[in-house]
């Protein structure tokens, strides 16, 4: 691990002079690789796929372990569209002349080595890989076990395509070995890796947030919250309710709670339960949602406060009705992981009272919680979701990838 790690940084002092010409033709030359040598990661893939069935895993992370065709050719197109985003390397934050004449400058600057450490998405795979090289930072990649046959596939026509087009191949590396002490090895490199990003559930990111010495970017769970407010549109109601649940409901922006003002639940309720009934989305209800389903004849089940503190990744969501938008609010701040919350209301106060008091990285108004991305949000592919709230917060595109550095420009200044 160390040697690895030394090798980054070797590789970091390669990459950070380079112009964005030399770094764009790496990511196009990733692109064109993954999408020629689709098959040979989709055979490792199926390796990892075939091992997580036999082990019992659960449907929602199969779902994003497995890699077909048509998903590397959009992971592709993502790096295409990466490539097109502006270089953050020598961007001036801000700069001035002083009384004394100094010219100042902040600029930004590479972080120089950073490990992302996360679970079953190989996808992440590429899309930490070329966030990097395009902000001038070598990576160290530490995907889980259950991947490691496509994480393999995948760093390697990474590490083939960056060397032809002129760049250190170890620029981009496997952290090797799959036991958790390649991980502890990692998380203790302080010094050769500059920062860690861990990506995947709350028990991996307080592992690494609490026991590592190298500084760490938290990523957080999403439990993610839809709040019907009583000025709120029944129709756009249900239709942004069922999008942020199921549209696909193992990722970490798909809600997994609404809350229904009490004076509209009455109208509300029947509607919500049969649209989500469609979607195959069992619903965790208070009493009230209760009622209603026994009166629809659906089954709602007793809500607990454990669904309340859920981040289900499936398709599965806890149910409530609440006096009023301050006691949403409450219930939020309460259970939420700091991710994304939505309201859905055509009171232009409401929304306002709703986005001032939510303590979270992302809100939404009259929008589905699934918008929360680095790629909706015109970043590219996301490095992550920040829920913490030092350098980043939200989804991590190109600029948080970077620190600054100040230039001082005199000419033969001294101090008194």
């Amino acid at each position: 691990m160390l040697v690895t790690a030394r090798r980054a940084r070797a590789a970091a002092t390669e990459l950070a002079p380079l112009p964005r010409t030399v770094r764009d033709g790496a990511l196009l030359a990733i692109a064109d690789a993954l999408v020629a040598r689709a098959g040979e990661i989709v055979e490792a893939n199926v390796r990892d796929v075939e091992r997580a069935r036999a082990a019992g895993t659960s449907a929602a992370v199969v779902d994003r372990l497995t890699l077909t065709p048509e998903r590397i050719a959009a992971i592709a197109s993502d790096v295409r569209d990466i490539v097109a985003l502006p270089d953050p390397v020598g961007e001036v934050v801000r700069g001035s002349t002083l009384p004394g004449g100094l010219e100042l400058r902040q600029v930004r600057v590479p972080l120089g080595v950073v490990g992302i450490i996360y679970e079953a998405r190989p996808n992440v795979t590429v899309d930490a890989a070329v966030l990097c090289l395009k902000s001038g930072n070598a990576v160290l990649l530490r995907g889980s076990s259950s991947a490691y046959a496509s994480n393999t596939a995948l760093v390697a026509v990474v590490r083939d395509a960056v060397a032809a087009a002129g760049l250190p191949a170890d620029a981009v590396q496997l952290v090797p070995g799959e036991s958790r002490e390649s991980v502890r090895e990692l998380m203790g490199a302080r010094g050769l890796v500059d920062v860690l990003i861990p990506r995947g559930g709350a028990s991996l990111i307080q592992t690494v947030v609490s026991e590592s010495t190298v500084p760490v970017i938290e990523t957080g769970v999403g439990n993610v919250h839809v709040y019907v407010d009583e000025l709120a549109d029944l129709d756009m109601a249900v239709e942004i309710l069922v999008n942020s649940k199921a549209q696909r409901p193992s990722v970490c922006n798909a809600a997994e709670t609404v809350l229904v003002h009490q004076g509209i639940a009455e109208a509300f309720l029947p509607r919500a339960l049969a649209a989500l009934t469609e979607a195959g989305v069992t619903v965790h209800g208070d009493e009230s949602w209760q009622k209603a389903g026994a009166a629809a004849g659906v089954e709602v089940l007793p809500v607990t406060g454990e669904d309340w503190a859920t981040e289900y990744l499936s398709h599965d969501i806890a149910a409530g009705v609440v006096p009023d938008l301050d006691a949403a609010v409450a219930h939020i701040r309460r259970w939420s992981s700091g991710h994304t919350e939505a309201i859905v209301t055509r009171d232009a106060l409401a929304a306002r009272r709703f986005v001032s008091l939510v303590d979270s990285a992302a809100v939404m108004v009259n929008a589905s919680t699934r918008f929360t991305d680095g790629g909706q949000f015109g970043f590219g592919a996301e490095i992550g979701i920040s829920t913490q709230k030092l350098h980043a917060r939200g989804p991590m595109g190109l600029p948080e990838l970077t620190s600054t550095k100040y230039v001082v420009t005199g000419d033969g200044h001294t101090r008194g």
